[in-house]
């Protein structure tokens, strides 16, 4: 991979930039596929800076003009938000590489994934997950049967989120993935995903943290729950659970880098967010977690997770079968919307 730096080598090689990310899997997935070998192509140094919301330092330095980091790994409706606001450095998708079979970079990233200051690097899934165990029988394999709890019985959990778990309800009452916006936008549409939602309110089990659900799997608590793929796939590949997925109407949520205005390397920085969301970068961080890559060209690139002998690609939340009944966060959807249906998702969570 060449980069057109225009710096010199000996100001490269003085150079280091600060990475402010997620911690934990994303960022040691990061190191190894992002902040290595741009330091061993560029000379340029990369301080990876853990956060449990690289927003919240993000919007802190902003707003004490004291920017100190010159990259940061941010949920996209973050990423918008801030740009709205003025506070970040606007990318131009004609600025990034073209993909590794030459598609332009505006045409190779993933629907929602490239916004006026933001550049999407993963894409992460809720899905359904089940314990195989419990389903001797035969096994669940679409929302719809998540919902048929006397086909397939059991305690269910859910995210105690609106935005990851009312449109299951619409999900598993026929409605396409590609309509469910259009279906939250009218009174309706929201009374029909919480008739839904209603069936199956006592048989719910409410989870708040990523590690909840394997972990009520794991216990027996319950028999289907929704949850983060890249946990599941941790549990299923890396301890050996009886686990299994149900890609069917999965939620797709993007992370993405931003580069805030005074940065303190504002052309370092904008080099590296080049070079790690290129065709090869964004395949090589799959090796190390199974979040999809943001770009379509990856897809041809994809290899063996770290352990050298599990094929990585059908556990992605981008394979092309999985995304055939997907839905996209739409960070404007909610941005219009999220105040009144965490509002009555929140009564009727209290309700009896």
């Amino acid at each position: 991979m060449s980069l057109l730096l225009g710096l010199p080598a000996t100001a490269a090689i003085a150079q280091e930039i600060n990475v402010v990310s997620w911690g934990g899997a994303i960022e040691a997935s990061q190191v190894k596929a992002y902040n290595e070998p741009f330091t061993a192509a560029t000379g340029i140094g990369v301080k990876a800076i853990a956060a449990d919301d690289p927003a919240s330092p993000l919007k802190t330095q902003i707003e004490a003009q004291n920017v100190t980091s010159d990259v940061f790994d941010v949920a996209m409706s973050d990423a918008i938000r801030l740009c709205d606001e003025g506070a970040l450095v606007e990318i131009d998708p004609a600025d990034l590489p073209d993909g590794a079979d030459g598609t332009p970079a505006a045409d190779d990233f993933l629907d929602g994934a490239l916004w006026e200051c933001a550049v999407g690097n993963i894409v992460a899934g809720t899905v359904i997950s089940f314990n195989r165990d419990s389903f001797p029988d035969g096994a669940p394999s679409t929302v719809a049967d998540f919902f048929d709890t006397e086909t397939y019985p059991g305690k269910r959990s859910l995210a105690k989120s609106v935005k990851r778990t009312l449109y299951l309800g619409l999900i598993a009452d026929g409605v396409p993935a590609a309509e469910v916006y259009d279906q939250l936008a009218t009174p309706e549409g929201v009374d029909r995903a919480f008739a839904m939602l209603d069936t199956i309110k006592d048989d719910v089990v409410w989870w708040e943290a990523g590690a909840q659900p394997p972990q009520l799997l794991a216990d027996g608590e319950v028999t289907m729950t929704t949850a983060y793929n890249g946990r599941i796939f941790d549990a299923m590949i890396n301890e050996g659970k009886p686990f299994d997925i149900i890609w069917d109407g999965q939620f797709l949520e993007l992370n993405a880098f931003v580069i805030p205005k005074d940065a303190p390397n504002p052309q370092a920085a904008m080099e590296y967010v080049k070079f790690a969301s290129s065709t090869e970068a964004l395949a090589g961080q799959a090796r190390y977690i199974s979040y999809g890559p943001a770009r379509k060209s990856s897809t041809a690139l994809l290899g063996l997770y770290q352990d050298d002998k599990t094929e990585i690609a059908p556990y992605l939340p981008t394979a092309p079968e999985h995304l055939e009944n997907a839905v996209m966060d739409d960070p404007e959807f909610w941005a219009d919307h999220d105040a009144e249906l965490t509002e009555r998702f929140n009564n009727w969570l209290a309700s009896d």
